[in-house]
C-alpha cells in the first residue's frame, strides 16, 4: 500500500472530546503505517463563523487559519472528519468552517457546470472517512432518520465538491458509554487509519 496524504479534521468545538480522541487515534495508527499525516482541531481555529452578507461575486476574506484549512484539503489525498452529531446536524461552529472554506473558484466551479447543470467539483480524485459520534442507535438513525446527516455529508458537501468515496463510521452510545467500549471503538479506528481508510 503506498502513503497517502491524510488531512484529518477534528470537528469538535470543544478542547477534550471523544471526537479528538477519535483524531488523534487515527492519526497516530496512519503515520505508523507512513502516510503523511495533518491534523487540526476545530477548538484551536480562531475565526468568524458567519458568512454574513458574502456571496459568490463579493466572498468574505478568509481568514490565516481558513486559508490553511483550505490548504490542507487541497493537499490530502484522504480527508476524515471526526464530529458529534448535535439536534441532528453537526456543531456549528463546523457548519460555519464548511460554509466559509467550500467556496466557488476554490471547491467548485458555477462556470464548468456538469450534465446534470450542478457545478463542477473542483476537489474531485480526494476519498473522506467521516466519524461520527451520537446518542442515537443505528437503527434509529437509519429507520426514523433516514441517515440524513449522512447523506448531507456524503452528497450534499463532500460529494459536491468532488470527495468519492465518502465512507462513515457511527459511534453510537456516547454520552455515556458502557464500560470497554470506548476502548472497543479505539482499537476499531486504530485499524481504519492504518490502511488509510
Amino acid at each position: 500500500m503506498s502513503a497517502k496524504r491524510i488531512f484529518i479534521l477534528d470537528g469538535h468545538p470543544g478542547e477534550t472530546s471523544l471526537s479528538r480522541l477519535m483524531a488523534e487515534t487515527y492519526a497516530k495508527a496512519a503515520r505508523a503505517a507512513g502516510h503523511d499525516v495533518r491534523v487540526r482541531h476545530l477548538h484551536d481555529l480562531d475565526f468568524d463563523a458567519d458568512y454574513g452578507d458574502g456571496g459568490y461575486t463579493n466572498p468574505k476574506t478568509l481568514e490565516p487559519v481558513l486559508e490553511q484549512v483550505l490548504s490542507d484539503i487541497e493537499w490530502s489525498e484522504h480527508l476524515v472528519l471526526t464530529t458529534p452529531m448535535w439536534w441532528g446536524g453537526i456543531p456549528a461552529k463546523l457548519k460555519g468552517l464548511i460554509d466559509r472554506i467550500l467556496l466557488p473558484g476554490r471547491a467548485f466551479d458555477t462556470r464548468n457546470l456538469r450534465p446534470s447543470g450542478m457545478p463542477g467539483p473542483m476537489l474531485a480524485g480526494r476519498t473522506a472517512r467521516v466519524i461520527l459520534t451520537s446518542d442515537t442507535p443505528g437503527w434509529f438513525f437509519r429507520v426514523f432518520y433516514h441517515n440524513a446527516l449522512m447523506r448531507q455529508l456524503r452528497d450534499q458537501i463532500l460529494g459536491f465538491v468532488g470527495f468519492k468515496p465518502s465512507r462513515f463510521t457511527h459511534l453510537t452510545g456516547a454520552s455515556h458509554p458502557k464500560d470497554g467500549l470506548i476502548d472497543r471503538w479505539v482499537r476499531r479506528i486504530e485499524k481504519i487509519g492504518a490502511k488509510a481508510a
